[in-house]
């Protein structure tokens, strides 16, 4: 059940990504920008972590995505924290780990307390660094 997940995850990106706009050049240049290799490498673990676990059951990379959504989408918590201080990132991986509710209507997020406290701090700075 979680590779199906994991792989609707990836379709949903390779959708979006098929469907960007801009020209050639400007894809060529930012996929050669050495800068972003460091990040894309992080980035690519929390994305691998979320598609193994059972998040996307609830949520969707953005709020246009294929599938009705349970709860936000990362795009959309990405848009509502910002990403500037570690008490944001702390905040939200105990949010994951113990669940929540009432932030974002009235179903409650259920807790992932089996969730190791560093994998969901590689997930959320995963979210956090999404650009919508």
């Amino acid at each position: 059940m979680k590779k199906l997940f994991f792989l609707l995850l990836i379709g949903s990106i390779s959708v979006v990504a098929c469907n960007s706009s801009g020209s050639s050049a400007d894809k060529k240049d930012s996929a050669t920008s050495a800068p972003a290799a460091a990040p894309a490498a992080a980035e690519s673990k929390g994305l691998e972590l979320i598609g193994a676990s059972d998040c996307t059951t609830c949520h969707r990379l953005h709020k246009e995505a294929p599938g009705a959504s349970i709860g936000p989408s990362y795009s959309e918590v990405a848009a509502r924290y910002p990403h500037a201080a570690d008490t944001t990132v702390d905040r939200l991986v105990n949010k994951v780990i113990n669940g929540g509710s009432g932030v974002w209507g009235t179903v409650p997020m259920t807790p992932h307390a089996a969730l190791p406290p560093s994998d969901v701090k590689e997930m959320v700075t995963y979210i956090l660094s999404i650009k919508s």
